[in-house]
């Protein structure tokens, strides 16, 4: 890899994790008097904004979340147009992780702060998949909330089929083999993040949607 090649990369990283670590949750909630950390789940996302502040505030939140991934993969694939697809998965990573670990948030709370990486992964999902697969996504979570109320359990069956999905995509060579770097990484930080969801589902004390913050 070349001087030029590398500083890209660098710079690739840097932009994802930036701007994955912008802390929506936290701004929308402060205008509103409220320290997203301190109610709730005090999770740094949008079923907490909207548990805390009102269903529409969540939406404000989960759309500005998804936009941070799709904006991240954009200014990714301009910096390194020769190869986009390597940009894009690299990119999409550093958001999530970036929306997970904030820095900015981090810096504002003066502790490790975070996200659960949820909405940020459909944005880079959204600048990813191919639109039968974002229909099938949006439909089956859609389902599932309607019929469960849990978001969790949506969010972890979407992430389960968007990875299937990919995967059978880049074995027959219908997606870049760099997304395969992507999907892992993202899909295990969904399921370490949602830990405590996936364990409180089991025992069925999970919140569903609609419930008091």
């Amino acid at each position: 890899m070349g001087d030029s090649s590398f500083v890209q990369l660098i710079l690739v990283i840097a932009v994802g994790y930036l701007f994955g670590s912008i802390p929506t949750a936290y701004i929308v909630a402060k205008t509103k008097g409220i320290n997203i950390f301190e109610v709730g789940s005090k999770n740094m996302g949008a079923t907490n904004v909207g548990r805390s502040l009102g269903f529409w505030w969540g939406i404000l939140v989960w759309v500005c979340d998804s936009a941070k991934g799709i904006i991240a993969i954009a200014i990714a694939t301009l910096i390194m147009p020769q190869n986009w697809a390597t940009a894009t998965a690299i990119a999409a990573t550093a958001a999530v992780i970036g929306h997970n670990w904030s820095l900015f948030a981090t810096l504002l709370t003066g502790t490790l702060q975070g996200g659960k990486g949820a909405a940020i992964w459909f944005g880079t999902m959204f600048a990813i998949a191919p639109l039968q697969l974002l229909v099938a996504i949006s439909v089956l979570g859609v389902a599932i909330i309607a019929i469960t109320r849990y978001v969790s359990l949506a969010v972890l069956s979407m992430c389960a089929l968007a990875t299937v999905w990919l995967l059978v995509l880049i074995t027959q060579n219908s997606m870049p083999v760099e997304y395969i770097f992507y999907i892992a990484v993202v899909a295990i930080m969904i399921i370490y993040r949602f830990r405590e969801n996936i364990q409180r589902l089991l025992t069925g004390t999970e919140r569903r949607l609609g419930d008091p913050a």
